[in-house]
C-alpha cells in the first residue's frame, strides 16, 4: 500500500523548481528519503523501497552522492532485520 501526499505550489514558484530539479515529485520524494534517513527516522532499507533501488549498494551511493553519512548503528541492523521480516511476510 502507498501513501499520496499532494502539495500546492504557485505554478511560477512551480515552474522555477522545474527548471532547477526536473521532475518535482521525484526531487520530493529523494528529498524526503534524504531526511528521513539523515535523521534516523528511517532506515536504509526503507529508503531503499521509497527510491525504488534494487539493492542497498544503490542506497549507499544515492547517500553518498547527497553528502549524507551516518554510522551503522546495532538499532539500525535491528531496524533493517525486522524490515526485511515484514517484507518476507507480504
Amino acid at each position: 500500500m502507498k501513501t499520496n501526499i499532494a502539495i500546492e505550489l504557485p505554478e511560477d514558484v512551480a515552474r522555477v523548481l522545474r527548471e532547477k530539479w526536473g521532475d518535482l515529485p521525484r526531487h520530493m520524494v529523494e528529498t524526503l528519503a534524504i531526511e528521513g534517513y539523515r535523521t534516523q527516522a528511517l532506515p536504509a532499507a526503507q529508503v531503499r523501497r521509497m527510491l525504488g533501488f534494487q539493492t542497498r549498494v544503490k542506497v549507499d551511493a544515492f547517500l553518498k552522492q547527497h553528502g549524507v553519512y551516518r554510522n551503522y548503528t546495532e538499532e539500525d541492523l535491528d531496524r533493517d532485520i525486522e524490515t526485511l521480516r515484514q517484507l518476507r511476510q507480504q
